[in-house]
């Protein structure tokens, strides 16, 4: 990849202007014109327009908290927690597992070895 991926949490919602996911730019960029790959499901889709704070913007970076239109895809076909990605550069694709490093701030009881996790990702 060449780091130009844009990833980012999705919250389907504004109505009235088609469906606008939002959330937050996590890596790379995200700009008008763009073809996304909504990721676990491979929906792929053109960027109408980008959005932050009700104006429109060239493009967002990581970091901004933005609201973007798309076309051709109705609310119903996307879900909380979905990624777009850049199509056309090593979009993001469903994971068989991972391995993660967890770290637990706070637990009501006692965790010793053997203690498995349930995790909400």
């Amino acid at each position: 990849s060449s780091g130009i991926n844009a990833e980012w949490p999705l919250r389907p919602g504004i109505g009235g202007i088609g469906t606008v996911p939002v959330g937050r730019v996590e890596t790379g960029i995200i700009k008008p014109g763009m073809i996304v790959c909504f990721g676990p499901t491979g929906l792929t889709t053109e960027v109408k327009s980008v959005e932050m704070h009700h104006e429109a913007l060239p493009e967002a970076e990581p970091g901004d908290n933005v609201g973007f239109n798309i076309k051709n895809v109705a609310v119903k076909e996307i879900k909380r927690g979905f990624v777009a990605s850049n199509s056309k550069d090593d979009p993001c694709k469903e994971a068989v597992d991972f391995e993660a490093q967890v770290i637990i701030m706070n637990h009501p009881g006692k965790i010793s070895a053997g203690y498995t996790p349930v995790l909400d990702c």
